[in-house]
């Protein structure tokens, strides 16, 4: 258990800016990244956006 619940929204908040800018980056809405807080959702994800094609990738080609 956290020493105080601040530091769980601050663990949380730390949490999730990278993952929306690597998002937002990747050309999906950041706020696909909240999905981080989601139980078993957050891996699913991970693979969904790390095997899918990224719609900056499909500019590209």
């Amino acid at each position: 258990m956290y020493p105080h619940p601040f530091v769980g929204l601050l663990a949380g908040i730390l949490a999730v800016i990278p993952a929306w800018k690597i998002v937002s980056k990747a050309g999906y809405h950041g706020a696909w990244s909240l999905l981080i807080f989601v139980p078993l959702v957050n891996i699913i994800m991970m693979y969904v956006f790390a095997f899918n094609q990224w719609p900056t990738e499909k500019l590209r080609t």
